[in-house]
Order: structure tokens, then C-alpha cells, then sequence
């Protein structure tokens, strides 16, 4: 869902369940980058001397997957001379930040910005530069400092205190910022052995791709909108029109939450997403119930 509609997607687990491997599996579900997205991201590996001699176009989407002690100039860029930094390097493609909360509080704060303008501008005494950083965000977090909060079959270690703590590490207009939240259980030896076959990558691109033509076509008159997840409040109120029971159910949360305006618009891109992988032209109470449930630390948030 979060690989159809571009959205920044962030998965909270415990230790081994999984996170890491969906994350570097993202790119493998994407749709290829047209030519003129290879044409952005070879400019931008070029400026930074990253491409390689015997690859003069990049035709892969970037995975970029920095370390939680990179500093803010590393992620966001800047420098003497200013470059690039993983924001720009993920353009086109997907920004892996794993332990969130580890992350350093103002590199995440200035990842804001990139996150709702999908470029960077760095400003110095004689000149100012702009770099593109219309990236997806994936993002993974234990729910607590020991890992295993709400774990049915480990006890966790940290006090009610601790655990507020560490999720308040990622602030409320950062996870405004993202679409979609999702809880990751650890699997259990039955279910690793089980021997059930997974779907392969190429069925859920093969969907992925179906539910991207569609949204091609709805903003082929929108220069630079590819994705529900690029829609602007304008087009988000043309394109995500809901059926009257849909409109009452999100009237009902949106006010008894406090939730954002910038929440509205998530749960809406993400209904329309929805409806797109489910081939329906107009998005129900069933696709905005379903967005509403990806709010999940919203609603922890408000319900403190």
C-alpha cells in the first residue's frame, strides 16, 4: 500500500520481527524510474561524485539506509561548499531510517521540511542552493528502549515513564508527516517453519503498478504529482471526494482525536490509495476506516 501511493510508511516492532527486510524489499516493489527520474538522480550522484564510470545513467531507484549518528549536514546537507546529503541521495527513491528515535532530535526536526516540500535549500553567506529530495520515507522503531513492549512473549524491562519517553523522541508534527503506521509482530518458530509460500515481488509490483497507472492518468494534467502521496490540500480535496457514511466516520475521529489538518489530508491520500488498489473509482467508509487505522500513534498521542 505505502510502495501504490508513495507514502512515508513507519513500522514499530520488536527486535527480529522483520522490519529491515520489508524495508530493503520496498524498492524491489516500486515501479521503474521513468527517464526523466534517472535523469534527476544521475545529477545529483554526479554532483556528489557517486556514479559510477561504467554506469553513466542510474536506472535504479536509491535505497539510501544512513546511520541513526549521522550528523544533520550528513542527512540534510550543507558543508562549506554545499552537497547533497541521503535526503537528495534518496531522491526518486526510498530513505531507510532505522531506530528512529535513536536518530538525533534536531536531525530529525530538519528532516521535517525535505519530508513536506520534497526539496532542500541550503543558504550561505553568498549563496543559497536547492537540491531535490522527493524521496519515500520508511522508518522502524522498537516500541520501547528494551524492545519489547507489548510482546506476548517477552517481558519488557522498561517503566510506563521510559517507554512515553522514548516515543516521544519522535515528535507529534514529524509523525504528522507520516502516512502510514504499522505494527510488526515478532513471528513465532510455527510461522518461520510453517513452509507457506509467500507472494513474490513481482505479483505485488505487478499491483503496485496498476494502482500507479491509475494515478498517472488522474495528475497527467499536474506537472511534478506522480502519486496520491504527492497530492497538495488542493488536490486533495478534488480527488478525495468520500461517500456520505465515509465523510461522518471521519468527522467523528478527526474531532474526537484533536488530529491535525495535515492528518485529514494523510488519511485521505491513503484512502484514495486504497481505492485505487481495490479498483474503486470513489473512496467508501470502508477505505477511510482502513486509513484511519494506519493512524496508530496518533491515536496513542491524543488518547494520553
Amino acid at each position: 500500500m505505502a510502495a501504490a501511493g508513495g507514502h512515508n510508511i513507519l513500522m514499530v516492532g520488536p527486535p527480529g520481527s522483520g522490519k529491515t527486510m520489508l524495508a530493503r524489499r520496498i524498492p524491489s516493489v516500486l515501479p521503474p524510474m521513468s527517464f526523466e527520474e534517472a535523469i534527476q538522480t544521475t545529477k545529483i550522484y554526479s554532483v556528489v561524485g557517486m556514479l559510477r564510470g561504467d554506469v553513466p545513467l542510474v536506472t535504479q531507484r536509491p535505497f539510501r539506509a544512513p546511520h541513526h549518528t549521522i550528523s544533520d549536514v550528513g542527512l540534510i546537507g550543507g558543508g562549506s561548499v554545499p552537497k547533497p546529503g541521503e535526503v537528495s541521495l534518496a531522491h526518486n527513491g526510498v530513505l531507510f531510517l532505522d531506530e528512529l528515535p535513536e536518530f538525533g532530535k534536531n536531525a530529525l526536526e530538519v528532516l521535517r521540511q525535505p519530508i513536506e516540500d520534497k526539496d532542500v535549500t541550503i543558504t550561505r553567506s553568498q549563496i543559497s542552493l536547492t537540491f531535490p529530495a522527493n524521496f519515500m520515507l520508511v522508518a522502524a522503531m522498537n516500541p520501547c528502549p528494551c524492545g519489547y513492549h507489548g510482546d506476548p512473549w517477552h517481558q519488557c524491562a522498561c517503566t510506563w515513564q521510559s517507554v512515553q519517553k522514548y516515543r516521544a523522541r519522535i515528535s507529534g508534527p514529524l509523525l504528522d508527516r507520516i502516512d502510514i503506521h504499522v505494527e510488526v509482530p515478532a513471528m513465532r518458530y510455527g510461522e518461520l517453519r510453517g513452509g507457506r509460500e509467500g507472494e513474490p515481488s513481482s505479483a505485488i509490483r505487478g499491483r503496485v503498478r496498476t494502482a500507479r497507472d491509475l494515478q498517472l492518468d488522474r495528475f497527467k494534467k499536474n506537472r511534478n504529482v506522480f502519486c496520491n502521496a504527492q497530492m497538495s490540500p488542493r488536490l486533495v480535496r478534488r480527488h478525495g471526494v468520500i461517500d456520505a457514511a465515509g465523510e461522518a466516520l471521519l468527522e467523528n475521529v478527526i474531532d474526537r482525536l484533536g488530529m491535525s489538518a495535515r492528518a485529514h489530508d494523510r488519511i485521505l491520500k491513503v484512502a484514495r490509495t486504497i481505492a485505487d488498489l481495490a479498483g474503486a473509482d470513489g473512496i467508501g467508509a470502508e477505505h477511510v476506516s482502513e486509513a484511519i487505522q494506519y493512524r496508530t500513534l496518533d491515536r496513542n498521542q491524543n488518547q494520553r
